[in-house]
């Protein structure tokens, strides 16, 4: 069975193109509808009950395109949504969280993992949780980093950045410190200083990209249940955004590779 119904993926700004980049690479046969909430981002500042409600928001507005999946590439959702959140939903729901504490379970030698993820991931306790379902032997460092967020919407994502390297090498000290050998991104904003992060930590450290990791799952939940685009169509990316659609293409075009202008919109998500 082919279905020619699009993916659709949303995060709180420009962070969840990782996993669209991660997506179009796995499943280039595959439509994808993506939206970045960049009028209300950050959302790892927010309290849980307003991450809910954008949350909401940007799923109706996503299966408004008629989508066949749903993407949460955001994990501070992922780490602060419900079943009655959820519920909303008739599609296959995929989160980040959960695909990047397995992976990070898996890949770990010393069983020392650390976190780095916005004040809301990382408050909720919901990776602790996770990893230590999985294997509660495992050490479990979490920081929160709130100012890697605004410095990727706001482009400083240079691998050699002075400012972006300067905030790298405080929140990055408890994680050199810990010993961990494995370190998740436990936002899809924070492969797109994995530059940065590289040269900060070295190459002992193994980086676990939660957007990919989501993508990676979401493949094989299409698969499973027969809800594969046919191989003859060729995919196709629409972009819209609560923000600037020309601010959004400018710094959208180094992570995506291409330009994006053409297929970038600004819509009202408070109708939704």
């Amino acid at each position: 069975m082919n279905d020619s119904r699009p993916i659709g993926v949303f995060d709180s700004g420009l962070g969840g193109l990782t996993a669209v980049r991660a997506l179009q690479t796995l499943l280039p046969n595959e439509h994808i509808v993506y939206f970045g909430d960049t009028g209300r981002v950050p959302y790892g500042t927010r309290s849980r009950e307003t991450v809910r409600k954008y949350a909401r928001q940007d799923m109706r507005f996503l299966l408004s395109h008629e989508v066949k999946m749903v993407i949460a590439a955001c994990n501070t959702v992922s780490a602060s949504v419900s079943d009655d959140d959820l519920s909303l939903l008739h599609v296959p729901f995929i989160e980040v969280l959960t695909p990047a504490a397995r992976r990070a379970v898996s890949c770990t030698k010393n069983k020392k993992v650390a976190l780095i993820g916005t004040p809301a991931t990382v408050k909720s306790g919901a990776y602790e949780r996770a990893i230590h379902a999985l294997n509660p032997d495992i050490t479990l460092t979490p920081v929160a980093c709130p100012l890697f967020v605004p410095l990727v919407e706001n482009g400083f994502t240079a691998d050699d950045d002075p400012v972006t390297t300067l905030v790298a090498q405080k929140y990055l000290a408890p994680v050199i410190e810990s010993g961990a050998d494995t370190l998740i991104l436990g936002c899809t904003h924070y492969p797109i200083l994995k530059g940065v992060l590289r040269r900060v930590l070295g190459d002992s450290v193994t980086l676990i990209d939660s957007g990919k990791e989501a993508a990676k799952q979401a493949k094989s939940c299409l698969m499973q249940n027969g809800l594969l685009a046919a191989d003859t169509q060729t995919g196709e990316t629409q972009y819209y955004v609560s923000d600037s659609a020309e601010s959004f293409a400018m710094l959208a075009e180094p992570i995506i590779g291409e330009s994006v202008a053409d297929c970038a919109t600004q819509i009202d998500i408070d109708t939704y």
